[in-house]
C-alpha cells in the first residue's frame, strides 16, 4: 500500500494510528480525513510531516468531499465516530448519523473509487457484558447502549457490503483504550486532569464494573495488522490482557498523581451499564500481533504525558466541555 485514507484521523485513536503509519511505514502517504468535531483536533497531528500527510477537512456523510479524497488510495481506516456511551444516553440521533449512516457513505464512496480494502474501527462493547470467560469474534453481539447498537449496526452494512459487492471489509473490536491525546470526557484522562487540578473524580455506581485496558499504540498495532494480513469479511478482537475494576483505576490514578481517595465522588450509576468487558485474542495473535505495553508502565507514561502536557487538555477543558461536565455529573 502506497496511501490510505483515515477516517476520523484527528480524533485520540486515529491520530495515533496516523503517526504510527508514518513512524513505521516509511513508503506511505496518509490522508487524514476529519470533521473536527468537538473531540477532532488537528493539535493531536501537530508533528506528521506534511510531505508525506495530507489533512482534509469534512464528513464521511458528504460524498461530494469523500470521494474525491479517496481517489488514489489503497485502503480506508474508518476511525470516524461518535463513541461516547454518556452522549448517546442523552440521545442516539448522532450515533445513527455518523456510525450507521456514515459509514454506509465510507463503504459505498471506497467501492466507487474502486479502494482495495477498508477497515472498520469497532469496540468490543458491541459483545455487551459477560459474567467470566471472554467473547470471542463468533460470538454474537449484544449490544446493551445506543452507541453500541450504532456500531454493531455500522459492522452489518461491512458484511453486507462484502457479500453483494465483493468490497474487501475487515473490522477490528478494541477493547478500553488509553494513552496520550485522549479526550478529557472518558474515564481515564477525566480522572487524572481532575486529580491534577484537585477535583472530585464522578466514580460511576459502586465503582467495580471491569474493564480491559489497551494501550493506544498497541491498539493501532493492531488495526494495523488486521488491515494488511487479515481476510475479508472477517472480525478481529483486540483485547489488552489488563482488566481492572474501575475503583481500582481510579485508586492508581491518584496514587500516581500524589492525591488521596477524599476526591473520589460517587455519583448515580449509568443506566445499563455495563458489569465487565472481556474479549478473546487469539485470531488476531496468530497473525502475528501481540500487546507489548505492560500496563504498569503505560499508565504511568499515560499520567506523566498529561502532567507534561497540561495546555493541550487546559484548552480543552472549557466552553463546551465544562457545560457538559456540568450536566452529566452535576459538578
Amino acid at each position: 500500500m502506497n496511501k490510505i485514507l483515515v477516517t476520523g484521523g484527528a480524533g485520540f485513536i486515529g491520530s495515533a494510528f496516523v503517526r504510527l503509519q508514518l513512524r513505521e511505514h516509511p513508503e506511505l502517504h496518509i490522508v487524514t480525513y476529519d470533521k473536527l468535531t468537538y473531540s477532532g483536533n488537528l493539535d493531536n497531528l501537530r508533528d506528521a510531516d506534511p510531505a508525506r500527510h495530507t489533512f482534509v477537512r469534512g464528513d464521511i456523510n458528504d460524498p461530494d468531499t469523500l470521494g474525491p479524497a479517496l481517489e488514489g488510495c489503497d485502503a480506508v481506516v474508518n476511525f470516524a465516530a461518535e463513541s461516547h456511551v454518556d452522549r448517546s444516553l442523552n440521545g442516539a440521533a448522532d450515533f445513527i448519523a455518523t456510525n450507521v449512516a456514515g459509514v454506509n457513505t465510507v463503504l459505498d464512496q471506497a467501492r466507487r473509487a474502486g479502494v482495495g480494502r477498508v477497515l472498520l474501527v469497532s469496540t468490543d462493547e458491541v459483545y455487551g457484558s459477560i459474567e467470566e470467560g471472554a467473547f470471542r469474534e463468533t460470538d454474537a453481539p449484544h449490544p446493551r447502549n445506543p452507541y453500541a447498537a450504532s456500531k454493531a449496526a455500522g459492522e452489518l452494512f461491512g458484511t453486507a457490503y462484502g457479500e453483494t459487492y465483493g468490497l474487501h471489509v475487515v473490522t477490528t473490536r478494541g477493547s478500553n483504550t488509553y494513552g496520550p491525546y485522549q479526550y478529557p470526557e472518558k474515564v481515564l484522562p477525566l480522572f487524572v486532569t481532575n486529580a491534577l487540578d484537585g477535583l472530585p473524580l464522578p466514580l460511576y455506581g459502586d465503582g467495580m464494573n471491569v474493564r480491559d485496558w489497551l494501550h493506544v499504540d498497541d491498539h493501532c498495532r493492531g488495526i494495523d495488522t488486521a488491515l494488511r494480513h487479515g481476510a475479508p469479511g472477517e472480525v478481529y478482537n483486540i483485547p489488552g490482557g489488563n482488566e481492572r475494576r474501575n475503583i481500582e483505576l481510579t485508586r492508581r490514578i491518584l496514587e500516581l498523581t500524589g492525591r488521596d481517595e477524599t476526591l473520589i465522588r460517587p455519583v448515580a450509576d449509568r443506566v445499563g451499564h455495563d458489569r465487565r468487558y472481556a474479549i478473546d485474542g487469539a485470531k488476531l495473535r496468530a497473525l502475528g500481533w501481540a500487546p507489548r505495553m505492560d500496563w504498569d508502565e503505560g499508565i504511568a507514561l499515560t499520567v506523566q504525558w498529561y502532567k507534561d502536557n497540561e495546555g493541550w487538555w487546559r484548552k480543552i477543558k472549557s466552553g463546551e466541555f465544562r457545560e457538559y461536565y456540568r450536566r452529566q455529573y452535576g459538578l
